[in-house]
Order: C-alpha cells, then sequence, then structure tokens
C-alpha cells in the first residue's frame, strides 16, 4: 500500500491587504513610524499545516515612507539603507514553529545592507478564509525587534543635552495577508 505524499501549496503576498511597518524612537521620548510600499512575499507549505513552512520576503528601500521627505530621502542615503547599493532588503525563513493554538516562531536570515544576521520573530496566525472570488486567503500578524548598527546602519547623532536622536532598537510590525495559489 503506498502512502500518499502531503501536497505542496504556494502561496504569495496579497498587497492589498498586507502592511510593512517599522518603529524606531526619536530622541527616545516619541516613535516615529516607517512602512515599505512595494514588497514581495512567498511562502511554500506542505499538507494543512503551517509547521516548516518556507517563507521569503523582500522589500524594496526606494519605497520606504515615514510620512517626511526629508526623512525618507536620508533613510535611503549612505547614513543609513544606501539604496543606490543595496536596493532591497530580504528575509529568509529558516524554520517557522508552533509555539501555541494560533502562535508560531519564525526564524530566519535578515539581510539589510549586504548584512545577513539571524533573527527571531513572533507570529500570530488570524486563520484562513475564502474570499468572495474563490480564493483561500490566510492572514498572519508579524512582530519582532532588531538592532538596526548590527546591519549597518549606524548613522548617530547626540543632542547638546547628551540625549540620543535614533534608538538603536527598531520594531517590526507586519500584518500580512498571503493567497494560496491554484
Amino acid at each position: 500500500m503506498a502512502t500518499e505524499t502531503p501536497s505542496t501549496a504556494t502561496w504569495t503576498v496579497d498587497p492589498y491587504h498586507s502592511e510593512v511597518h517599522f518603529k524606531v524612537k526619536h530622541l527616545m521620548v516619541s516613535t516615529v513610524t516607517g512602512s515599505f510600499g512595494s514588497y514581495n512575499a512567498t511562502m511554500e507549505t506542505t499538507g494543512d499545516s503551517l509547521e516548516g513552512a518556507q517563507i521569503s520576503f523582500s522589500a524594496d528601500i526606494d519605497s520606504i515612507s515615514t510620512g517626511n521627505e526629508q526623512r525618507d530621502g536620508h533613510l535611503k542615503s549612505g547614513d543609513f539603507f544606501d539604496a543606490a547599493n543595496f536596493p532591497q532588503l530580504t528575509f529568509v525563513s529558516t524554520g517557522f514553529t508552533k509555539k501555541g493554538d494560533d502562535e508560531y516562531t519564525l526564524t530566519g536570515d535578515l539581510t539589510i545592507r549586504g548584512t545577513t544576521k539571524p533573527v527571531t520573530l513572533d507570529v500570530e496566525y488570524g486563520g484562513q478564509m475564502v474570499d468572495f472570488y474563490g480564493n483561500t486567503k490566510a492572514g498572519f500578524e508579524i512582530s519582532g525587534k532588531i538592532k538596526r548598527k548590527e546591519f549597518g546602519l549606524s548613522w548617530d547623532a547626540v543632542t547638546e543635552a547628551g540625549g540620543v536622536v535614533v534608538s538603536d532598537d527598531v520594531k517590526l510590525v507586519l500584518n500580512i495577508q498571503m493567497a494560496k495559489q491554484a
């Protein structure tokens, strides 16, 4: 008796129902939120389980937006992301492990500005639903924190009073909807 091999499914990001944000402290008293407007993500799953899914993500640095054109230009410059030489940031998963009913741990390699470091992110699975057009969608809220200086985003300044202008800690907050491909 032959054992059936579970089917593999490919999922792609639905950019119309997804958002990719980051948050960083400014002067250590307030938070600036930014986002990437152009990004791509894929997920490969086997069978009905999400555990062990293979996930890849990329974002175009030129699509960064903080609501301030001057600040966006500075972030794209050599002081930060250096978009001219490193036009994308990428993430490739190394693990996707269930830790609770709708909670997963996503581990992988994040590459920013040519520097690759392992990161661990928390994932809340929102479930699956079939939309009006018969497409299966799945929702995820992903969060974590990185140290920007570890990725070469090392610009720094200190105020006259000795305060830090931009925090090293950067919070990542992604709300991602994936569409199962036929």
